[in-house]
């Protein structure tokens, strides 16, 4: 068994609103949201204040404890208001991918049972539908306006009191993200408000952060690495989150250089933009001390040539999942030079990790040898909503969750994920389930079988790639009809990008299939 060498931190047992904002009157007038691309500032006064007048209002119209609350909405410096708002009048929130379609959003919603909806004028009509087809839905509020919707900025001169809510942080669920674990389809992964908020207080002695320091958030808050790095941690200790919408290497890069940003925590695909694009020479990108990434794996020689380039120390990297809070290792700070090539970081407070063989899940390994990564402490989640048999398969009678990747650790602890045993596609951090994209090739009245493996592209991104028998009635079914049918019913991430033609799809007796022979195939051919 590996445990973390910190010391433990005791469990925050605070609601999240409070053991984020709980010291904003002290950090007052500091600026804690800024919008990166207008310039648009939030104080930490008028971040307190704001959202306390939100949940008000949502309180008003019926927002109540146990209630969820669908937050759909890009990067903008309204969402962590209407998230903390929500948390106050005792809501949990599901984040909702803004690129989702209508079909996608009322699954999501008919499953969390959620009755309310955020979101933004842009995506009201996705919103609108979505509700329709899920049922149950109370009021869609809009960030900005849009007619015939409340939206908060009307909200703010609510003059209802603010709820008292009884919220035990224990148990009551803060956050539901959405997240396939080892394999499936998206399941709502119970988070509750100790959990989120021990988390970050694992991480801060790893990554420290305050008053002066201002990080850049281009990765989306709808996901558990933006909402804790990006989010809820930064402005737990004062710093100046910078805001923006999606990732554009041109704004990227000018807004690093027009608000000074200090810190970055990017995905691989931002650090080979960053190593390798021509544009990132025409900016100034010196007030950056360091730069951290996480989602998905990172080349270590990748890493090497972003952090040289731009002159800064060793990319650092972290290790999590949604099931985790989302995390349970990080290459500190103050480690980055002395970290091993490729690690993905080191143990956390409070956190113990187990390898285990492949083969004998009952045998533990030691130093150096690979198998599967078992990981328990305070951030593992409650569960999976609505599935126990799932929530038990994740996470055994000893609390150990199964984290379904492969890895090893060295003498000194550092851990190396080598690949992963479970069939979870990430595009650029996107988490996109093979079984979802199955089914979805099965509707097509000419294929006849199909499998979904990821595979990586030449820029370094793993993509889904599909395996499909057709129908003998559809010789003519072409590769280009395939991507368009799963095109025209997903979100962008979770298209297919490769299309092979197969005579049969290789499976086990069981009937599931044998993705290691479709990836044997892959590099016959």
């Amino acid at each position: 068994m590996f445990r973390s060498e910190y010391a433990d931190v005791p469990a925050v047992e605070l609601p999240i609103h409070e053991a984020v904002l709980g010291r904003a009157a002290e950090f007052g007038d500091a600026p804690a949201l800024v919008d990166g691309t207008d310039g648009m500032t939030l104080t930490y006064e008028q971040l307190d204040r704001f959202h306390r007048r939100i949940s008000a209002a949502l309180a008003e119209a019926g927002v109540r404890k146990g209630d969820v609350l669908a937050l759909h909405s890009p990067n903008t410096v309204a969402f962590p208001t209407a998230f903390y708002a929500a948390t106050r009048a005792g809501a949990s929130v599901t984040t909702v991918h803004p690129l989702a379609t209508p079909e996608e959003f009322a699954k999501q919603l008919t499953d969390s049972a959620a009755r309310w909806i955020i979101t933004v004028s842009p995506l009201l009509e996705t919103a609108r539908r979505a509700a329709e087809l899920a049922g149950g839905v109370q009021e869609i509020f809009v960030c900005d306006s849009a007619p015939g919707h409340r939206s908060l900025i009307d909200m703010l001169a609510s003059a209802a009191p603010e709820p008292q809510v009884d919220i035990d942080p224990v148990a009551d669920v803060a956050a539901l993200p959405y997240s396939s674990g080892t394999t499936g389809i998206p399941k709502g992964v119970m988070l509750t408000h100790r959990q989120i908020a021990t988390n970050l207080a694992q991480l801060e002695p790893t990554i420290p952060a305050g008053p002066g320091d201002r990080i850049l958030a281009v990765l989306p808050f709808f996901h558990i690495y933006g909402l804790t790095a990006l989010m809820n941690a930064p402005l737990r200790l004062g710093a100046t989150v910078v805001v923006l919408p999606r990732f554009d290497l041109t704004t990227f890069l000018a807004a690093i250089q027009n608000h000074r940003i200090t810190g970055l925590y990017v995905a691989p695909p931002i650090v080979l933009a960053l190593a390798k694009h021509p544009l990132v020479a025409q900016y100034d990108l010196s007030s950056l001390k360091y730069i951290v990434s996480a989602a998905a794996p990172l080349d270590a020689a990748l890493a090497a040539a972003c952090s040289q380039r731009l002159g800064l120390p060793p990319i650092g990297q972290a290790y999590g999942m949604t099931e985790l809070s989302p995390g349970t290792h990080v290459v500190p700070l103050a480690a980055m030079h002395d970290a091993p090539a490729g690690t993905v970081g080191r143990l956390i407070p409070g956190t113990e990790m187990r390898i285990v063989s492949l083969d004998d899940p009952d045998k533990d390994l030691g130093v150096g040898e690979a198998g599967e990564i078992l990981i328990r402490g305070p951030q593992v989640m409650k569960g999976y909503l609505g599935r126990p048999d799932a929530t038990a398969a994740m996470i055994d009678e000893d609390g150990w969750l199964h984290t379904g990747d492969v890895g090893h650790a060295d003498a000194d602890g550092w851990l190396f994920v080598v690949d992963r045993v479970k069939e979870l596609i990430k595009y650029k951090g996107f988490q996109v389930a093979p079984a979802e994209l199955e089914a979805l090739l099965l509707t097509h009245p000419g294929i006849a079988d199909a499998a979904v493996i990821g595979v990586y592209n030449d820029d370094g991104n793993e993509v889904p790639h599909a395996y499909v028998v057709r129908q003998p009635s559809a010789t003519d079914l072409s590769e280009g009809e395939v991507m368009m049918h799963v095109a025209e019913r997903v979100a962008p991430y979770k298209r297919v990008r490769q299309v092979t033609f197969i005579d049969g799809v290789p499976r086990a007796a069981s009937g599931k299939i044998l993705r290691r022979e479709l990836r044997t195939l892959g590099k016959a051919t």
